[in-house]
């Protein structure tokens, strides 16, 4: 019974053990996340008129931005230039170590350099400016500290001061590189403006996956490959079920004798006229249609669609051209497509 006893009590600690240590880690999770978010408020303060010239620096630079790092703050310029690239500031990335080794040969007269360095008194980075100087391009510096061989040293300075990393022993780039990439993204946001970059733009270099589906896919390019289902108003009841069964579309579309779009039928529609018992041989399509049926137009973008399905709990939407009846497009033409 004694050993029993201390078999159990060792395990109760166990679970105790295993508790506090799950309560300690979201503290720390918590923490590390609420000192980089106030690392990021901190940033408001730098945004100057330094910030406003390296800006227009860019826009109007007849090159590229070639941005450069050293170490995680050479992760950070790599995903600022991709930034960049997708939302129509022409940039490249060089890596400082590699550039001393002969990537400098990729800096053409117009481009624009940014460096990228948290203490700007890397060894690196102090055999770079002065090559990127001789060159004779202009240098913009993203970094923590004003008092810097990188920051004496360049045209333009953006801030990224930050208090404290979240490392506990304020060592490993966290804070940090979070202002770094913060900041980079403000200046992709500010170029993007300024140059009136639009969602049509955003398409162009994003065609792939879902998200350049939702940017250039359109009604047309779904509904097309499905039947077009129709019906009168005097059609009986079982062309009306022949009509929505066999084109699987789940509804039709109901025309009047100028072939004008007057209404719709549904699955929902036939099971409400079943449920209230009507003579089924009398009903016609005009008797259980749904009148000013959801149209969209065929040019418009699919993920218009989806949105109006959605916002009406529906599950398909006429398809019109100019106004007139061309067909149905179906949730599942969007769930194919990969658009939800």
């Amino acid at each position: 019974m004694q050993l029993l006893f201390c078999k159990t009590s060792i395990f109760h600690l166990g679970l105790h053990g295993i508790n506090m240590a799950e309560k300690n880690i979201q503290a720390i999770a918590k923490r590390s996340i609420q000192q980089e978010a106030e690392s990021l408020r901190g940033l408001l303060q730098y945004i100057d008129n330094q910030f406003e010239q390296a800006v227009m620096a860019v826009a109007d630079c007849g090159g590229r931005l070639v941005v450069s790092g050293i170490g995680k703050s050479a992760l950070i310029a790599q995903k600022i230039v991709a930034t960049l690239n997708s939302t129509g500031t022409a940039a490249s990335f060089m890596h400082a170590a590699d550039a001393i080794h002969g990537d400098l040969g990729m800096i053409q007269r117009n481009d624009l350099i940014m460096v990228i360095s948290k203490s700007g008194e890397s060894s690196e980075i102090k055999v770079l400016v002065p090559l990127i100087k001789n060159f004779g391009n202009k240098l913009i510096a993203m970094t923590g500290n004003l008092d810097s061989y990188l920051s004496r040293q360049a045209d333009f300075i953006l801030n990224t001061t930050v208090d404290q990393e979240a490392c506990p022993n304020n060592l490993a780039p966290t804070c940090s590189t979070t202002a770094q990439l913060a900041m980079g993204d403000a200046l992709a946001v500010c170029l993007m403006e300024w140059k009136g970059f639009s969602t049509d733009d955003f398409a162009k270099f994003h065609p792939g996956g879902m998200l350049g589906k939702k940017l250039y896919l359109r009604v047309a390019d779904l509904f097309m490959k499905n039947a077009k289902p129709q019906v009168s108003l005097n059609s009986s009841l079982r062309e009306v079920i022949v009509a929505i069964t066999k084109n699987r579309l789940g509804a039709t579309a109901v025309l009047d004798g100028h072939k004008n779009l007057v209404g719709i039928v549904t699955d929902g529609d036939l099971r409400r006229m079943l449920e209230k018992g009507e003579e089924l041989a009398k009903i016609k399509a005009g008797d259980i249609m749904s009148h000013n049926p959801k149209t969209i137009e065929a040019e418009q973008l699919a993920v218009s669609a989806l949105d109006l399905m959605r916002k009406n709990d529906i599950s398909q939407l006429i398809v019109t051209e100019q106004g007139n009846y061309a067909g149905i497009i179906h949730l599942h033409d969007l769930v194919r497509e990969g658009i939800i």
